[in-house]
């Protein structure tokens, strides 16, 4: 077996395929349960800490801790830091953040085509 690269994959499966890495690439950048739906709140708009908590009211201050900082190390987030007391944080979207956007609307349109046949068929399984 080969060696499991960074990014959670066999290199012999990319090895020459460099959209297979990119796949793997963005999904490792991106996983996490509230990644894509801080980049959405983001692209809207600068929030500040508080402002995105009270939008995810059943994610942990901790969790959105460590995802904020996961997404502003990876790039798609900066983070402005105001001297002022108490501590004033906002977050906003880098230009990497914004290429994303694009995906986010796809994403979007997939699930409005899309999700009505989960539902459909959630109802008849529950």
């Amino acid at each position: 077996m080969g060696r499991i690269c960074k990014d959670g994959i066999n290199t012999d499966l990319i090895n020459g395929d460099s959209i297979v890495y990119g796949i793997i690439h963005t999904q490792h950048v991106l996983s996490g349960r509230w990644k894509i739906m801080i980049l959405w709140l983001l692209s809207k708009q600068t929030r500040r800490f508080g402002e995105i908590k009270s939008i995810f009211t059943d994610i942990s201050q901790g969790s959105l801790t460590k995802q904020l900082r996961e997404l502003e190390q990876d790039g798609f987030i900066e983070r402005h830091v105001f001297s002022e007391i108490p501590p004033k944080v906002e977050y906003s979207l880098t230009e990497k953040g914004i290429d994303f956007l694009p995906i986010l609307d796809s994403m979007e349109q997939f699930g409005n085509k899309h999700g009505q046949d989960s539902l459909n068929k959630q109802k008849f399984t529950d």
